[in-house]
């Protein structure tokens, strides 16, 4: 069968490998699920790995299968697998358990292992193919209702996580109710999270760089939130406007942007950082005023990566929500399709000159 690879290490390597289909008996105790690939998202991780900044290629081989967005149809299932059934509409977890404490305890998420096993990023294939085969415990069950949104739900955990953990930080203080919170970044996962703390019933202030009206924005509005280009309000002048914020979503990959959030946050408030900057910026911060503001308002900054099986889940119960309160909203964010693993480059060329999409996505096969 087909699927979209790259060499880990070299640059621009993206291509076309083949790989024999997957059968029930690569997984243990009966606990197997054979899924048939129907779309596959892909975001700016797919254009790092092949772009040779991560990725490792599984045990035995010298390519990676790319792709960790997965949603696909279940074609057959292990014997002692009683949850799916052929003809279930899945997406798959990405983090599979290591050795650490946490690992063990199924918040695989929060390893503390050097070594992490990621599908379609570091040491495990990807989605980007026809078929897979993975233990039932990684895989979630999509409702008819929303085959069509399906694809959306693994960059949705991103926010589902982030937020969530907010919320359990915040239970040191007894009594918190948040009301006001601002998402820093108006991409797929800035999006998301305005959608998130739209659902939790929060005020919602969404920067963007790119002055408005265009798309991103209008679906920002679309949901009852603000949206300010950074061009036009800086975001400590949006604080004083529409602040305090109880909660700030930082997801910019722009350590700038960090610096300037823990600056915006109310008294009390929680900072939550999503976004990896793998560069050498370096900037000028009034690190002591900073450092005041921290301790005397007891603010918390946390960083969140990755999703385990809670917050997938969590994340499904919200896309039917969204779907009854924004019905066809989620569907919006899906601008660029891409038919056939075939036509990889152009994948990859919507990845490195998006030119306005929001959701990139393969259409393997279609449903």
């Amino acid at each position: 069968m087909k699927a979209i690879s790259v060499f880990p290490g070299k640059p621009n390597s993206a291509h076309l490998a083949e790989l024999p289909k997957p059968s029930l008996d690569q997984v243990s105790n009966g606990r197997g699920v054979l899924v048939k690939v129907l779309r596959v998202g892909v975001d700016g991780t797919d254009k790092e790995i092949n772009a040779a900044e991560y990725g490792a290629a599984p045990p035995g081989y010298d390519f990676l299968v790319t792709g960790h967005e997965g949603f696909g149809q279940v074609e057959a299932v292990g014997p002692n697998v009683g949850e799916l059934k052929p003809g279930d509409y899945v997406v798959a977890t990405v983090r599979r358990p290591g050795k650490s404490i946490y690992d063990l305890i199924g918040t695989n998420d929060m390893t503390t292992d050097d070594t992490y096993y990621e599908r379609g990023i570091n040491l495990l294939h990807g989605f980007l193919t026809e078929y897979y085969v993975d233990d039932a415990e990684f895989i979630v069950k999509i409702p008819q209702g929303l085959k069509q949104v399906g694809v959306v739900l693994e960059p949705l955990t991103v926010a589902e996580k982030g937020i969530y953990q907010a919320y359990e930080i915040q239970r040191r203080l007894r009594v918190w109710r948040p009301r006001k919170a601002a998402v820093m970044g108006a991409g797929t996962i800035g999006l998301l999270a305005t959608l998130v703390l739209r659902l939790r019933g929060l005020g919602v202030t969404t920067f963007g760089r790119t002055p408005k009206p265009y798309l991103n924005s209008e679906l920002i509005e679309e949901l009852g939130a603000r949206y300010f280009s950074t061009k036009e309000l800086s975001i400590l002048d949006g604080s004083k406007q529409c602040g305090p914020f109880d909660i700030i979503f930082e997801a910019t990959g722009n350590s700038t942007v960090v610096f300037e959030s823990m600056r915006a946050l109310g008294k009390n408030g929680v900072l939550v950082l999503s976004s990896v900057t793998g560069g050498n910026n370096m900037i000028q911060v009034p690190a002591d005023q900073i450092n005041l503001e921290f301790v005397l308002g007891n603010k918390v900054m946390v960083g969140t990566v990755n999703a385990n099986r809670e917050y997938f889940e969590l994340g499904v119960r919200d896309m039917a929500e969204a779907e009854s309160e924004y019905p066809g909203w989620l569907g919006k964010l899906l601008t660029d399709p891409v038919k056939g693993l075939d036509n990889y480059q152009q994948l990859f060329e919507k990845l490195t000159k998006p030119g306005g999409a929001i959701k990139v996505f393969c259409q393997v096969a279609e449903f």
